[in-house]
């Protein structure tokens, strides 16, 4: 038996639980895992969940009841159209002839048949990887300041913010490479632990119970026995030590590598904020779980006997795909809400996030237009367990150059089905001013690429719940506005604000407040009450 090498134990969990907390993940193996899968549809009086009560509406307020199609855009990494629990909901742009290479409806895109890929061009060729928005402002920013011998007077604030960045930039880099380092060197313990109690027993199944009566003081022993205890209480197995290896290490290929530039490979003038048209028909790409995964919440099929139920059962959901693995571009975020809008969605569901928005003016402007146009735009606030009202987090409703924040906006955090101190999600931003209300957003099961489903945990499956909850209500309650739905979701949710909850946090070290503190309702939709409140304004047909 090789001699495993001693590790620090203590930074290898810490490393794990950073993992869990910068990617949306597969927690099959977590406290949450016993509860059942449709949890976040049951009333919270079944199972002992903190669920939303979707299915309690539609068996008692929309049975028999007459619902319209809601356009939804849901801005992802693409979507699986052909999933068999999503077949019936995507959307058909019915004014464009399929692959006759042509624009019928001039709308500026051709071949749009159920929506569009800002990250391909037109030879079918697709950006999968991108880097952080810190590393290309690092990157530009260097290469205007870092050979300059003397700053002028009218460049400092500038220079200022450069110096931020790259403070920022070379701290979150170092981090990652000790995190792949203490993460790589964890994987490597635990395969050698495992050889031995393969050897151990012969070949033959064992338990954690079997493990954790292993006889013998060597410290070969010993350390197998801290390492497969380690795995257990973190939920840790050999195939998620393989994707977190993998995880850390495209973060340093991609991620923080300034050298790394995929953006050619789309052909547009990237300098060029106000240009259209770039891009393919591609809506699902080379990696559409988090996109499919999204959408399933909002309009998997309700009504077949297969997979899950969606929020609403009646959604057509319009594929935009915008957000790579690293961090989206603004010109891309800022051309898909106009490509949303001027298409027809009524609902925008955007499940992604960043710390820098170059662009945020022209952002700004895109979202005023979908204002305009009576738009909702749902937002999931992010996975960094940070106070998004100090700290910042973009795309943002409030604006930049002037004062006041778009009407049209949910900024959504992340519940679990605790009622506990556990309410928030340990990973979910916050913020008592910045973010509107809470949503499920733990062990969320819904759909995956292939006709499969799985759990993710984030704030991005808490967003398309506010979402499925819109277009339930404009679906339902047609007459309704943007501004009218958003103010029945905030107002008839259930109030946990008096509840004390721990503070998300990335190391587990909590600090306890009360729900109220963490979002401007201190509560969590519910989709029985929403229903009550809009009929009250709008008899259901």
């Amino acid at each position: 038996m090789k001699k495993i090498p001693l590790i620090s134990f203590l930074s290898l969990v810490l490393s794990i639980n950073i993992v869990a907390q910068t990617m949306d993940r597969d927690p099959q193996d977590s406290l949450e895992s016993k509860i059942p899968d449709n949890w976040f549809n049951l009333d919270s009086s079944e199972d002992n969940v903190q669920g939303i009560s979707t299915d309690k509406t539609y068996e008692l307020l929309l049975n028999g009841k007459t619902a319209k199609p809601v356009i939804v855009a849901v801005i992802d990494s693409g979507v699986d159209i052909k999933h068999e629990d999503l077949v019936g909901s995507i959307w058909v742009n019915e004014k464009e002839i399929a692959n006759n290479g042509l624009d019928d409806d001039k709308n500026g895109y051709v071949d749009d048949i159920h929506g569009w890929n800002f990250l391909g061009n037109s030879k079918g060729e697709n950006i999968e990887s991108d880097s952080y928005e810190l590393t290309r402002e690092y990157l530009r920013l260097s290469t205007k300041f870092e050979s300059k011998k003397k700053i002028k007077k009218k460049e400092k604030k500038e220079y200022k913010y450069y110096q931020s960045v790259k403070k920022e930039f070379e701290r979150q880099k170092a981090e990652t490479e000790e995190q792949f380092t203490f993460f790589s060197g964890f994987k490597k313990a635990h395969d050698l632990a495992s050889q031995y109690l393969d050897n151990y027993f012969n070949g033959g199944a064992y338990t954690y119970s079997d493990i954790s009566e292993l006889q013998g003081t060597d410290q070969a022993t010993k350390q197998v026995k801290q390492i497969m205890e380690i795995a257990h209480e973190n939920g840790i197995d050999k195939e998620q030590l393989i994707e977190g290896e993998k995880h850390f290490d495209n973060m340093l290929k991609f991620a923080f590598n300034l050298e790394f530039d995929p953006r050619p490979l789309v052909g547009d003038d990237y300098s060029d904020i106000n240009e259209k048209g770039y891009g393919n028909n591609d809506v699902t790409g080379p990696d559409a779980m988090h996109g499919t995964h999204v959408a399933g919440i909002i309009a998997a099929n309700r009504n077949n006997s297969i997979g899950i139920k969606g929020i609403s059962n009646n959604v057509k959901i319009m594929s935009i795909r915008a957000v790579p693995d690293g961090d989206e571009r603004d010109k891309d975020i800022i051309n898909a809400i106009y490509y949303a809008v001027d298409n027809g969605a009524q609902i925008i569901n955007m499940s992604f996030g960043k710390s820098y928005s170059p662009e945020k003016k022209a952002l700004d402007k895109a979202v005023k237009y979908a204002e305009k146009k009576n738009v909702l735009l749902i937002h999931a606030a992010g996975n960094s367990s940070k106070n998004i009202d100090i700290k910042s987090n973009f795309p943002s409703k409030n604006f930049l150059e002037e004062n006041g924040a778009a009407s049209n906006w949910i900024e959504v955090g992340a519940s679990s089905s605790q009622s506990g101190l556990e309410l928030a999600g340990s990973f979910s931003n916050y913020g008592k001013e910045t973010v509107d209300i809470f949503a499920p957003g733990v062990s969320i099961n819904a759909t995956l690429p292939d006709n499969k489903y799985g759990s993710l945990d984030g704030t991005s499956m808490a967003a398309p719940m506010v979402s499925g909850l819109s277009a339930l209500l404009l679906s339902y309650f047609p007459g309704l506005t943007a501004i009218e739905v958003k103010d029945i979701i905030l107002s008839s949710a259930t109030s946990f604000a008096s509840q004390k909850v721990n503070i998300p946090s990335k190391n587990g070290q909590y600090k306890i407040t009360t729900f109220r503190e963490l979002s401007k309702t201190g509560a969590i939709i519910n989709v029985y009450s929403s229903v009550v409140a809009a009929n009250s304004i709008s008899e259901i047909e």
